[in-house]
Parts: C-alpha cells; structure tokens; sequence
C-alpha cells in the first residue's frame, strides 16, 4: 500500500506502556507521521496492550472496533503483555492486520510498507519471550509536567498468578550512563518530575551488560542509580513508581528522606496480609517484612505518602485469611489502596489452584477494602490539612480549574491561574473537596 500519513495511539494498562507507546510515536513523528488523537480518522491504529487482567481480550476487541468505527481501512497493529502472550487469538479478530511481540514492537516501521488491509486475519510476528533479552529505551513526553522514564523490563520472579515474565522476559535494565542521558533529554523539554518505571524496578542492574554483549551481571543497584539522578540539574523531582517490599532497602529509604528531589511516595505491593497466601502467591517476604518497612519509612518520613498494592480472591483465602489481610491493613500506617479482584490467567500456577473463591465474593471483598482505601486516604490528606507543602500543577485546565500532586502526592485543585501550569508552588493546605482534592489558601509562593 501508499505510505501512510497518519497514525493514532491507544495504551492499555501500565506506566511502563505508555512510556514504550510514547517512544514508539516518536519513531513515526520522526519518519514523518503525524500524530492524531485515538478517536479521529487515521491511517495506522496501534494498540498496545496489557495483560495482568481477565479483560485483557475485551479491551482490546473493544478498542479494535473504536478504530474501525474512526477509519474502516486503516491498518490496526496491536502491540504489548497481550500480544506477546496470545499473538494468534489477537490476529483472528475482525480488523487486525499486525500482531508484534515483545521483541518486534520497537521495530514496528520495519512491517509497515508491505502491509496491507487484511480480508481474513491478521499477520503475528512474535517470536519466544526468551528472545526478549536487550533493553529498550523509552520515556513518555505528552505534556511538560511529567515523563515516565523505563529504567528496566521483565522479571524473574515467579509469582503464581502473574503472566509479566512469559509476556516482558527475563529482568534485564538500562545503565546508569544510559538512564542519566535519558534524563537530560527529558530535562531539555521543559520536564519538572520523572516517574522511575519498569516491571520490578528494585531488581535494577539486572541484564545491562546486555546492551554492551558480555556477559550478564549486576553491575550497579537500584541505590546507585537514584543517588546518581539526585546529583542531575534541570529536574525538580523525581517519584519511584513501585517496588519490591523485599527490595526496598533501609539505604533507599533514608536515601529517599534525605534527598531534596526523590518525592516522599512510596507504592509496595502487598498482595496479601496473609502468609499462608503470601506463600501460595510465591511472594518473596512474609508480612513482617512489609510492617518493618512501613514502620521505617514513617519513622523517617512521618508525612510519606504509602501505596499499597493487594489481591483479593486468591485461591484458598478463606473468610478468615480475608479478614486477617483487612485488620492488617487497617492497622498499617498507609495512605491508600490499589484493589485487584483475583481472575484466573492461563497458563500460571494459580490458575490450576483448587478452593476457588466465588466471584460473588471476590466483589465483596474488593468493595470491603476500597472502602478502606477512602478511609485511609481522607485520614491522609486531614493529617496534612493547615500545613504548607510544595505542589506540581499540571498543565492542563478542566472545568477553569486546575491540578497538581505535592511531594507526598496528595492532590490539590483549585481554580485555574494562567501562570501556574508546569510550576512547583508552595501553597497551605487548606480542606478536603466533595470530589476528594484538597483546596488551598490564599497565600503562596513560587517554588520553582
């Protein structure tokens, strides 16, 4: 076919993703593309896609068809976890005409002079997962605000209801030099926050060898990495976006409290409060390990704001383990939570588990511990209300209001200022609105 003129991007899933879908948009721009919102008419669609959900295959039909609605002969590429795991489900559904795997994604240009709408089903170039062994690099650049930055990719953790390691590959990362040039780039576009993301972050130095053909080792720890980027001019704050419990070390920690630029946030899976299913899940830690890091954090960093990731409805977890998991969290001095109701994935350990939880009852207990997310989170902000602290706003406007996360990621909105789009101000924490953001009060300064 005619080279295309046009492309439009949708993204499933993870920060990781849109940090590769970003990359992968530059590609484009750069061989002449332009680039147009997913909902107007384009030449090429290109979806990429996430796979820690059981609703990965109707998000993508779903998105498949909002492209076709858009442009009937446009060429549909889906790319990502999703495609890397079921390449020739993906390729029989009405519409897709390329199916790129883990390592074919980033040399998506390659496939597209030749290819043409297909009648019947679509094209798969998805080799082994094995094969996915370099490291790519990508960063996100949509606003000026803030860029996620992929500092690592796979994982070689083994937990029983995760398809990541067969989707992503082995563990492998970027070097410190690499990450470091990365970042000046980011820098010279005006960025003020960099999100340090990847599938298990903490695992940093795993594979960079890689890059350079010898033999792999662990040339450098996720500490080495973060205390070369505080030294880096030209960013205001940089933010870790998840890691390990296990590999979130006492020296991170007071790293992060001493630094002026590492944000006092922290997201760690918990998955479970349990140990009996902490076991069952193959988690690396027991939940003593997860109480003690906590308890340090708040010891050095009274005011941090802590996520926690965790799973309800894992095979076996009766009432009981149920309820042990809540009163655990509840007692944790954490901010807020990310609630994953269990779905069977195929191919994992978990999937051929026996004492399966209604799905009745998975809801049940999602509900139960969202509510405890509010809770945690409004108990959050009022510990932080009449106090000043530094605000990142957004640069974008909704409604002649205006957004931003302090330093402990605590949101605040309040009416729209010309001059504060992409700035860092302090301002005074002032009461929390019916939609959950804090207001401010009249008096501030420019941070930055």
């Amino acid at each position: 076919m005619a080279t295309p003129h046009s492309v439009a991007f949708h993204t499933l899933g993870c920060k990781l993703n849109f940090s590769e879908t970003s990359t992968i948009s530059r590609q484009f721009k750069e061989k002449g593309y332009s680039i147009v919102k997913f909902e107007e008419p384009a030449d090429v669609y290109v979806i990429n896609t996430c796979s820690v959900t059981d609703f990965a295959d109707r998000k993508c039909r779903k998105t498949v068809r909002r492209a076709l609605k858009n442009a009937p002969q446009a060429l549909i590429i889906v790319i990502g976890c999703y495609a890397q795991l079921k390449p020739k489900e993906i390729a029989q559904i009405p519409g897709v005409d390329l199916v790129l795997g883990a390592s074919e994604k980033f040399n998506i240009l390659n496939y597209i002079d030749n290819l043409s709408k297909s009648p019947t089903k679509g094209l798969v170039a998805a080799g082994e997962v094995q094969e996915a062994n370099s490291f790519v690099s990508s960063f996100s650049f949509g606003d000026r605000t803030r860029s996620f930055l992929k500092i690592q990719d796979g994982c070689d953790y083994k937990c029983s209801f995760c398809t990541i390691p067969k989707a992503r590959g082995a563990s492998r990362s970027n070097t410190i030099d690499n990450v470091l040039a990365e970042v000046h780039k980011i820098a010279a576009k005006g960025v003020k926050e960099i999100v340090l993301t990847g599938v298990n972050i903490g695992d940093f130095g795993n594979g960079t060898a890689v890059i350079e053909g010898t033999k792999p080792k662990k040339e450098a720890l996720f500490i080495d990495l973060i205390q070369e980027l505080d030294k880096v001019e030209g960013i205001e704050r940089f933010r870790i976006s998840s890691i390990e419990p296990n590999l979130l070390t006492n020296e991170i920690i007071e790293f992060v409290a001493s630094s002026q630029r590492f944000a006092h946030h922290f997201h760690i899976p918990l998955q479970s409060g349990n140990d009996k299913q902490l076991k069952m899940m193959r988690r690396r830690y027991k939940r003593e390990v997860y109480l003690n890091r906590v308890t340090q954090i708040k010891k050095v960093m009274p005011h941090c704001c802590i996520g926690v990731d965790v799973i309800v409805g894992f095979p076996g977890e009766t009432k009981e383990d149920f309820l042990e998991t809540y009163r655990f969290i509840n007692d944790l001095d954490i901010s807020y939570l990310h609630v994953f109701t269990y779905s069977e994935r195929e191919n994992t350990l978990a999937a051929t588990m026996d004492n399966v939880v209604d799905m009745g009852e998975r809801r049940r207990r999602n509900e139960m511990l969202r509510i405890l997310s509010e809770k945690k989170k409004r108990f959050f902000y009022q510990q932080h209300l009449n106090t000043s602290r530094p605000v990142l706003f957004e640069s974008s406007i909704q409604d002649n209001t205006i957004s931003g996360f302090t330093d402990n990621y605590i949101k605040v909105s309040t009416a729209y200022q010309s001059e504060w789009p992409n700035t860092i101000q302090k301002v005074q924490l002032k009461s929390i609105q019916k939609n959950g953001d804090v207001s401010i009060g009249l008096n501030h300064n420019v941070w930055v």
